[in-house]
């Protein structure tokens, strides 16, 4: 937490401030530890505050690490906040206009920026990286699960309703965190043919191309993986563009180097797409950043030139998806080192068959 709180700082010094006020949970739980519903302040030299109010401040004060604990009343926090730091220079993660309004009449300095909690949290500590790690892990199982549960007739809330005991006899379900497995996405048939279906009451039919997004919070944080299933007797169309969605992750995966740009890397996903002609098919970016939230930075998309550097943690998730028929994603969370260091280990061949010819790709 101790290094943490001096990158904190760092970044806070690049935008001539002296304090950072994080009023986001996410930003509140990495530099404090804790957690809730409070504020967390931290001032030149590392001194670390929470306001909480009464209902909140004993957990504060047990959750939190090396830090002092003000209580408030409920509804008081800003208020108290005020007057706590009244003549520093203050950067705040705020969203809400009203609070910056109110803020400003005492503290005129305040200026609102994300950046230095973002610029911080994008490269992950060993600390986080065992998370994500044992995370990932988890959702393998998971995905074990689906093998097993997917079946002619079983209804996509069913397994929805198996991975969530799974999850909860595993003690996934942290009340002090947002939610685990949210989003979940479970798309079968033609459901699969939209990136973000909702879980309905379909039945698994013979043919069907079944996607599984699993994003799992372990304490405090996000893995995020899909597998597509294939069940029964599946056409050869859908075959090939699973095969091409595979061999575009695996191009994707292979350019993932420290100082790539993030461009580089949909590029190297979209290129071989196109090349088999489903490049209009491929409709979202190819991956993004994972860690307190399921989608941080970095983007990986076409428009973002930013560089990776090692310790960040992304993901790559090439797809097709054919309306009104069926779609394949294949996606794996990683860790950026010398190369991807791939956190999941569940198989991508989760499409049977005997032989298959791929399509000559098109000549570019």
């Amino acid at each position: 937490m101790k290094a943490r709180r001096k990158i904190l700082e760092k970044q806070c010094n690049s935008i001539d401030c002296d304090t950072l006020v994080a009023f986001e949970p996410e930003n509140l739980f990495y530099m404090t530890g804790f957690w809730g519903e409070a504020i967390g302040v931290l001032e030149k030299g590392g001194k670390t505050t929470i306001i909480a109010p009464e209902l909140e401040a004993q957990r504060a004060k047990e959750d939190s690490i090396n830090c002092s604990v003000i209580t408030s009343q409920r509804g008081g926090l800003v208020s108290t906040l005020a007057s706590t730091i009244k003549k520093k220079k203050i950067c705040t993660d705020c969203q809400s206009y009203s609070v910056m309004q109110s803020l400003k009449k005492s503290i005129p300095k305040i200026k609102q920026s994300s950046a230095p909690f973002y610029n911080s949290r994008i490269i992950k500590d060993s600390e986080e990286i065992r998370i994500l790690k044992k995370a990932s892990s988890v959702i393998d199982e998971m995905f074990e699960l689906c093998a097993q549960t997917i079946k002619k007739g079983r209804r996509e809330s069913e397994l929805q309703a198996s991975l969530m005991a799974f999850a909860n006899a595993n003690d996934l379900f942290d009340t002090g965190y947002r939610s685990t497995l949210n989003p979940l996405i479970i798309a079968s048939g033609t459901n699969s043919s939209l990136p973000h279906a909702q879980v309905t009451k379909r039945k698994f039919a013979d043919g069907d191309m079944i996607t599984v997004d699993l994003t799992l919070r372990y304490k405090g944080y996000v893995s995020d993986a899909t597998r597509t299933f294939g069940l029964g007797s599946i056409s050869k169309e859908a075959i090939t563009v699973y095969e091409i969605v595979k061999e575009s992750q695996k191009a994707g995966l292979k350019a993932v180097k420290p100082q790539k740009t993030c461009a580089s890397i949909d590029y190297a996903c979209r290129k071989i797409i196109e090349e088999y002609n489903y490049g209009p098919h491929f409709i979202h970016s190819t991956g993004h950043g994972i860690g307190l939230d399921v989608h941080e930075n970095p983007n990986i998309s076409a428009k973002n030139k930013e560089k990776l550097k090692k310790g960040m943690a992304i993901t790559v998730e090439p797809g097709i998806y054919i309306p009104k028929k069926f779609g394949v994603r294949i996606e794996d969370s990683l860790i950026v080192k010398d190369s991807a260091s791939v956190m999941h280990k569940f198989t991508k061949d989760s499409v049977s068959y005997t032989h298959l010819t791929l399509p000559t790709k098109r000549i570019v």
